[in-house]
């Protein structure tokens, strides 16, 4: 329900806040699925720095349409087959933009973890955990921080949970080969970053994986009992709750992250 339909523009307007004039004059790339695209895209045109983003070709329309709609350029890329890190550093190295990057960054980590201060504003009180949808673990490395009292859990989409073979293993272990497809775009991480992982790392969090069935009757419960429509990434940590793979304790606060869904797709979810 934030502007541009997900917690990234925290993140993205404290990074761009920090700019010198000079970087601002040269814009940023970013590179996103769509969300971090979006919310890069909106801080640039309130700031009046140019943007490019690089995209995957199949990310979903409605993310590409938004982060059109706020004026940035969009190249897309092969998600299985480029890099859009190195993309974005060829372009950076072409124009002399700033990379923005969606989670590998102190400032874009401390973006993000605003939404923990707020738990804590809203609540009267820090609670005793949260269950956090987790890509590149930006967010949950930034509410880790902020509410250093919670028991913290990310939860990631089978065959994608990285993070929390990481955490279990004690190193950064990326996505194996030829990962399962996902409805969860969003939180689709090849690799977390040392930052998110050592953050986490050192708040003892853990994580769960989620089936695309579990993920899809998550996007129905959020509907049918709460009016709200969520796209499936944002969905992983409810699927997590509902599917009993995190008990919830008596103060249990569940991250919604994201609803950036084409209507057509969430219409099939809904419809079961």
């Amino acid at each position: 329900m934030q502007t541009g339909g997900a917690f990234k523009l925290r993140g993205a307007t404290n990074r761009l806040l920090q700019l010198t004039p000079e970087e601002c004059h040269r814009g940023v790339v970013a590179f996103s699925s769509g969300n971090h695209a979006r919310g890069v895209a909106i801080a640039a045109r309130r700031l009046g720095i140019r943007a490019v983003i690089v995209m995957p070709s199949d990310a979903p329309k409605v993310k590409v349409e938004g982060t059109v709609a706020e004026g940035a350029e969009i190249i897309f890329y092969d998600r299985l087959t480029e890099s859009r890190e190195q993309i974005a550093a060829q372009l950076a190295g072409q124009t002399g933009a700033t990379v923005v990057p969606s989670f590998d960054d102190p400032a874009i980590v401390a973006g993000q973890g605003t939404a923990g201060l707020e738990i804590i504003e809203q609540l009267g009180h820090p609670p005793a955990r949260i269950v956090i949808p987790c890509g590149g673990g930006g967010l949950a490395a930034g509410i880790s921080l902020g509410v250093p009292e919670a028991d913290i859990i990310v939860a990631e989409p089978v065959g994608w949970d990285d993070m929390a073979r990481s955490l279990e293993l004690g190193e950064i272990v990326p996505v194996e080969p030829n990962p399962p497809p996902t409805l969860c775009d969003a939180i689709q991480t090849l690799r977390v970053a040392e930052l998110t992982y050592d953050i986490l790392k050192g708040r003892n969090a853990h994580g769960v994986a989620v089936s695309e069935a579990e993920v899809e009757d998550a996007v129905r419960f959020a509907w049918r009992e709460h009016d709200l429509v969520v796209e499936p990434g944002g969905a992983a940590a409810l699927a997590a709750v509902l599917a009993g793979k995190v008990r919830p304790l008596e103060d249990t606060v569940v991250m919604v992250s994201g609803g950036n869904i084409d209507p057509a797709l969430h219409a099939r979810i809904v419809a079961g």
